[in-house]
């Protein structure tokens, strides 16, 4: 049913909304009147919004994030700039989407130094800033004339052992050495960025924790056996160690008596790492978990369902401490969300959020000559709709590729914008099931040049109303949506130049691929 005319849509979208410009951080535009917060982002590897206790996710236990969300906010509807992740840092540190800050929007490549990041711009308003494990990347930032990560100053050294498959640095311990190292009552913005869970996991370590096949929640678009549901045990696993760091940083914190004061937000870079979700712009591709405390200022216990993106974290970071965000020719394109923070209310707080937007370019290196899959997507409360501009390729990466020069390898043994992993093994070898065929099918066939999912009714994305005449007004709406926001927000791709973001140079191993048939 439709429930709003193309004018109306259009109308909320516009750029006389607040949702689209920098403005208010409060209700009622009041005046700030908080003292300025030290500032702690947490953010997973790979982590789809489902998979987090305070979700209702019974398989895995996660109760830093739920402390988190009880004191604060708990966020339904957050969705990442990408569905990769050196992108989708790169839109939460600018504040500007993927397609408008160049090498960045592209996985592995270059951040150029224009384009101003949050932490930079606390710094010079007198924070004390740093990161531990994986700040942006994978990428090259040195070439692009930066001294040292987006992110911040590296508090790494500091390592202990971790389970097989987990990396070794102690993320709370070098985020101790970061509060001891700051000068007395210097506010500070720490960037916890985990290795985890981004594989290669450990098989079998789910299991070996003592979780259950019968925990594991399988999505819609994979087939529900034990291999599956095992490989599901182990990521779940390695949230649970992102987790666990983090309920040590807020112990660091109220043993410091700093958590009062300190805007924790909570959140994974995007979708779980298994076939049709991170490296797609689905549900559980760019869909992702987030929580947010302040407890000297935001009213806690409070579920909200308004779409939040990205691009609008930094804005948040820089509203609450009262820093302008930049100005000229490269603003944020994202808006704060202090007055959903700064509310009362639950559920759906600010009209003004109709549609959030989110984008992809090349993701790993797994089609010829380097090229990537360009999507686009608008998310409504109720819809997704999905912009594919190059239908022709393979959306997961070529099928085949050359294991040594001039020797081509097996048939199915390319599918790289999949990290390797033994659900993606067990499709492959499957896929002349009938059963498991299907999925394999939704994994890695060429898809059309639009897409449309009711995600209320269909979370796993697996029923595409792009061409269902019922629809049409809805797809019609949404996709002028998109367009304009496109336009208006200079995306090369919906302009006529999006070749440009094939020249980007990877520094990541590239891969030799036979060339296809079309282009």
């Amino acid at each position: 049913m439709r429930t709003h005319t193309r004018r109306e849509f259009l109308k909320a979208l516009g750029a006389s909304a607040a949702w689209l410009t920098p403005a208010a951080c409060v209700e009622g535009q009041q005046e700030r009147t908080w003292k300025q917060p030290n500032i702690l982002l947490a953010i997973s590897d790979d982590q789809s919004w489902r998979h987090a206790s305070a979700y209702g996710c019974q398989g895995v236990k996660t109760p830093a994030f739920d402390r988190v969300a009880k004191s604060g906010v708990l966020f339904t509807n957050a969705f990442a700039g990408s569905p990769g992740c050196s992108p989708s840092r790169a839109a939460l540190l600018t504040g500007r989407n993927c397609w408008q800050i160049e090498h960045a929007g592209t996985h592995a490549s270059a951040f150029p130094a224009k384009y101003a990041c949050y932490p930079d711009l606390l710094e010079a308003a007198g924070y004390f800033v740093g990161y531990t494990g994986k700040g942006w990347g994978p990428g090259n930032w040195e070439v692009s004339g930066r001294t040292r990560n987006p992110a911040g100053a590296s508090f790494s050294r500091l390592t202990s052992d971790s389970p097989p498959g987990i990396s070794n640095v102690d993320y709370a311990a070098n985020f101790k050495d970061f509060l001891s190292k700051r000068s007395a009552g210097q506010p500070f913005c720490f960037w916890y960025g985990a290795h985890e869970p981004h594989r290669v996991y450990s098989k079998g370590i789910g299991l070996k924790q003592g979780k259950k096949l019968a925990d594991a929640e399988v999505p819609p678009f994979l087939p529900d056996t034990p291999e599956v549901r095992s490989d599901i045990l182990d990521y779940y696993a390695e949230i649970e160690w992102f987790d666990l760091h983090l309920g040590r940083m807020i112990a660091a914190l109220e043993e410091a008596g700093e958590l009062d004061n300190t805007l924790i937000v909570v959140t994974g870079d995007n979708g779980m790492s298994f076939p049709r979700a991170k490296a797609n712009v689905y549900e559980y591709g760019v869909h992702v978990p987030m929580a947010a405390s302040w407890p000297a200022a935001a009213p806690g216990g409070r579920t909200v369902e308004d779409l939040v993106g990205f691009t609008d974290l930094a804005p948040t970071f820089l509203a609450a401490a009262g820093v302008k965000p930049p100005a000229g020719d490269y603003p944020m394109a994202g808006h704060s969300i202090m007055n959903i923070l700064m509310s009362k209310h639950q559920g759906r707080v600010d009209a003004a959020r109709t549609a959030v937007f989110s984008a992809r370019e090349r993701h790993s290196s797994s089609r010829y000559q380097n090229l990537g899959y360009p999507q686009r997507c608008l998310r409504s409360p109720e819809y997704l709709y999905i912009r594919n501009f190059q239908p022709q390729r393979w959306p997961a990466g070529a099928p085949q590729k050359y294991d040594a020069p001039g020797k081509l390898g097996p048939t199915h043994g390319g599918y790289h914008d999949i990290d390797g992993c033994p659900t993606l093994d067990y499709l492959i070898a499957q896929r002349e099931d009938a059963h498991v065929g299907r999925f394999f099918h939704l994994a890695v066939d060429k898809r059309p040049a639009e897409e449309l999912y009711h995600v209320v009714r269909d979370p796993g994305c697996l029923r595409n109303l792009a061409d269902d005449p019922a629809s049409a007004p809805v797809k019609e709406d949404l996709a002028a949506a998109l367009e304009d926001y496109l336009r208006r927000t200079g995306d090369p791709r919906i302009l006529g130049t999006g070749d440009i973001f094939e020249t980007y140079e990877r520094y990541s191993p590239v891969r030799e691929f036979p060339a296809p048939d079309s282009e």
